[in-house]
């Protein structure tokens, strides 16, 4: 049902990372097995968090989706003035989904894709290395490679925007 509040927690390496209200946008088609949930929320962390190639900042709106059957959620992030930043992709096991809200695993790799598609970014290989998921849990980590790959295909040919759609 749209407009009401849910909470979503991302959680790394066991721990919560964060955790922030959204309000629900729609849900499609959610079964035991697959549907995808979208929320909006605005920035949740503390300040600003400049990467280089995009910040983060309050009054940031993020249009968040999550699937119970894929590998990755993808964030439109918005500008206080409505300019769409860009595509922030976390790689993660597929949603936790509830009446009450969403978790999500995240597995360290990142994409990011501008607003104008000129750059798509790779993100946090390094960690994801250090993370010793390939040894510990090594389908979980090919399923992260293969959906980053996707990922970046679809920011490649312009259609990463077709996953919020």
């Amino acid at each position: 049902m749209s407009g009401r509040s849910v909470e979503i927690t991302l959680v790394k390496a066991g721990r919560t990372k964060i955790r922030y209200p959204a309000e629900v946008l729609t849900e499609e088609g959610l079964t035991e097995e697959g549907g995808r949930l979208s929320v909006r929320a605005p920035w949740a962390a503390e300040g600003v968090r400049d990467f280089g190639f995009v910040r983060f900042e309050p009054g940031d709106v993020f249009v968040e989706h999550y699937w119970r059957d894929r590998w990755y959620t993808v964030k439109e992030v918005w500008s206080a003035d409505g300019t769409l930043k860009g595509w922030y992709c976390d790689i993660t096991r597929p949603a936790e989904i509830d009446g009450s809200g969403v978790v999500v695993e995240d597995l360290d790799l990142d994409l990011w894709v501008s607003a104008d598609g000129s750059e798509v970014l790779r993100l946090d290989e390094d960690e994801f290395e250090a993370s010793g998921l390939a040894a510990s849990d090594p389908e979980a980590a090919a399923r992260a490679v293969v959906a980053l790959d996707e990922l970046e295909v679809l920011g490649r040919e312009g259609l990463i925007d077709l996953l919020g759609r």
